[in-house]
């Protein structure tokens, strides 16, 4: 089959992300899926919705195989199962309404005490207002308080158990601070943590319930307290000192956990796959504490140990049995043999500039710059090829507009640069739109105003975003602004790949200046952009999307104490080659302050701009740390392992060929989008 595994990457240790999927499961999911001899398509879900439709809808999987717990909100697990049925393609687990159900921890007691199950008494706490209430309660202590809508322990410590009203109080005031969608106060229950994992299709006797497993807590860790939980470090930090055992078959309280835990189940409609948590006294009652619809799949998670019992002992046979269940469910066969229909495999136009002059750090050499070496376009055409597209070659050169016809291709990738004059980059994109063509990338317009560096920054300014003061010199006679301070960097007005900028293009006073001018209007035949200089730190920013972009994590551009320049640029010829004289951090090393300023400027710039689908912001700080925009890139570079784009992809955990399949996935929404409007016409 055909899967498209959407999940939440785990990309740093807070809490926000406590119950996303760290690299190491979605890779160890995926080789799972893979291994039998499924294609899958790993789809990480963060940013806008409408980027993860996009790419849904250029993959056209049979199946999505589900993990993603969303981001924000009391619906944010059922946010991407709503997402599935709403464009129609079947998925693995729970429905939109189970997973929204199943968050709400007292929503869900409610439901399962009308089936019989015993469950411990509790209070919703809905806001601040209600705190001095809880004095009345007619709950017996210890209770122990947590937030209502969430997983993975979060919001759970060992200060989580009081034992008298003051310090429910307490608590209570510091959750809600932090948690403010409401918090459930519940009898605390001395007993065994233990946890009974479903796998529908597994078991029929049992309706797929597993073998109970038990928590078991490092002594060393756990002996000094009082009350025993499964807390948040546990969970997250102390995990080492938690192990799994299978509850034994003949233990007194096994068949009624099973029997129990079916009955939940059934009665809140949990499918494939899930996970009950319970309280199991000394005296033996058995109390339902929670129930998890998109239970962890990490190596080691308990649902494999129980599975393991039913003769499933490796983690794909567990993930063949919840994709076999979601197929059933649909009504479709399963099968390991991807299928793409030639309706779905597309005809993509790919228009390029190829590089057969090869670029040396004299300027003389620099004219195709730009354009990209056959060894890009063959990465980019594989990429293509891999989500089963036919790639048509349209290199953009003066015959362009004979080779090109709209019955010939359905959408096009483009990268070219043009042939020649400060609109070049614009010239395909005219002539796709003349056409009616669907395309990658920025619009027309978009792309001749961010080559001209002096109208793009214009309207930046004029949008509110920061940028050097600067002046346009078309014979280098001008007299000069008197807003200039020098130094000052000169440098082609309409030119990309850094063409024109050198070592020397710093100026420190109006003699270089006027030479450095002088030297690009000649050689460039353009007008010269002399702008402050600004010496703080320089980054590049990368976004994927179309109206509300995903911004990835900035890379800044360091210079080393092998640059002897006392004021570094970012040149031409470091764009060449690997040197000593630059380092890439990727990510960024940046405060939470600083890394938000960065985020929404290159937002603004990309919106105030129009682009879409890809787009690179380039900034950098001045001497008081205000980031500047200096210029943006809507076509930036593709070449794998080398380009800033592909850097910073990687850096995000996002592959080459994946990088490729986000930049086509809008275009593809559009040409679907054009062709529903032909079929109503």
């Amino acid at each position: 089959m055909r899967i498209a595994f959407t999940h939440n990457l785990r990309t740093s240790s807070a809490e926000a992300e406590a119950e996303f999927d760290t690299p190491e499961t979605v890779a160890a999911i995926k080789k799972a899926l893979e291994s039998l001899g499924h294609e899958v398509e790993a789809v990480e879900v963060s940013g806008p919705a409408s980027r993860t439709i996009a790419r849904l809808e250029a993959l056209s999987p049979q199946m999505v195989f589900n993990t993603a717990e969303g981001h924000r909100g009391r619906f944010r697990e059922g946010f991407f199962p709503g997402i599935f049925e709403q464009i129609g393609i079947p998925f693995t687990g729970s429905d939109a309404y189970v997973c929204t159900l199943t968050l709400d921890k007292a929503l869900t007691k409610k439901v399962v005490e009308e089936a019989g199950v015993l469950t411990p008494q509790s209070f919703f706490l809905k806001d601040a207002a209600e705190i001095e209430k809880l004095g009345a309660l007619k709950l017996r202590f210890p209770l122990i308080i947590k937030p209502n809508f969430e997983g993975s322990s979060k919001g759970i410590t060992v200060d989580s158990v009081v034992e008298t009203p003051e310090q429910l109080k307490k608590r209570a005031a510091i959750l809600l601070a932090n948690y403010s969608s409401g918090l459930l106060i519940e009898e605390f229950i001395v007993g065994r943590d233990i946890a009974v994992p479903r796998v529908e299709g597994v078991n029929t006797a049992t309706g797929g319930v597993l073998a109970p497993i038990e928590y078991v807590y490092d002594s060393q860790i756990t002996g000094n307290r009082k009350f025993q939980i499964y807390d948040y470090a546990l969970k997250n930090e102390l995990s080492d000192h938690v192990s799994v055992k299978l509850l034994d078959s003949k233990e007194k309280y096994f068949e009624d956990l099973v029997q129990v835990s079916r009955r939940v189940f059934e009665k809140l409609g949990v499918r494939d796959l899930g996970r009950i948590d319970y309280r199991l006294t000394d005296d033996g009652k058995i109390y339902f504490i929670e129930v998890n619809a998109l239970p962890s799949l990490e190596p080691g998670a308990g649902i494999y140990l129980a599975a393991a019992q039913m003769g499933l002992n490796k983690p794909e046979q567990v993930l063949q049995k919840v994709l076999q269940s979601a197929c059933s469910r649909y009504g479709i066969g399963y099968s390991t043999t991807p299928k793409r229909s030639q309706k779905q495999a597309l005809r993509v136009g790919f228009t390029f500039n190829q590089k057969r002059i090869t670029p040396t750090p004299d300027l003389a050499t620099d004219s195709e710059a730009e354009f990209d070496s056959p060894k890009t376009l063959e990465s980019i055409r594989e990429a293509i090829r891999s989500y089963g597209h036919q790639v048509i070659d349209l290199e953009a050169n003066s015959d362009l507009p004979l080779k090109l016809h709209p019955d010939d291709v359905d959408i096009v990738f483009n990268i070219a640069e043009g042939m020649r004059g400060r609109n070049r980059e614009a010239q395909v994109p005219a002539l796709l739109e003349l056409l009616d063509i669907p395309y990658t990338g920025s619009d027309s317009a978009t792309l001749a105003l961010a080559l001209d560096k002096g109208l793009s920054k214009r309207i930046v300014a004029q949008a509110g975003v920061p940028t050097p003061d600067f002046q346009l010199m078309v014979t280098g006679k001008e007299k000069l602004s008197k807003e200039l301070q020098f130094p000052v960097i000169v440098k082609p007005v309409a030119e990309g790949s850094s063409k024109g900028v050198v070592g020397t293009s710093v100026a420190h006073n109006e003699a270089e200046l006027r030479e450095m001018a002088g030297f690009i209007i000649d050689r460039y035949k353009q007008a010269a952009l002399v702008e402050e200089y600004l010496p703080g730190r320089e980054f590049t920013v990368a976004m994927l999307g179309e109206r509300r972009p995903r911004v990835l994590p900035p890379m800044e551009i360091v210079f080393t104490n092998h640059s002897k320049d006392p004021n570094p640029v970012y040149s031409y010829q470091h764009k060449l080659d690997p040197n000593e004289e630059v380092r890439y951090d990727r990510p960024a090393v940046l405060d939470p302050r600083l890394k938000e300023t960065i985020e929404r400027i290159s937002r603004k710039v990309f919106t105030v701009l129009g682009c879409r689908d890809v787009a690179r912001v380039d900034l950098r700080m001045d001497s008081k740390g205000q980031v500047h925009f200096i210029e943006l890139n809507p076509l930036p570079g593709l070449t794998p392992g080398w380009s800033d784009l592909c850097l910073i992809a990687e850096s995000a955990g996002i592959g080459y060929r994946e990088l490729i399949g986000e930049i086509m996935a809008p275009a593809i929404r559009r040409y679907k989008e054009k062709k529903n409007l032909e079929l109503k016409v």
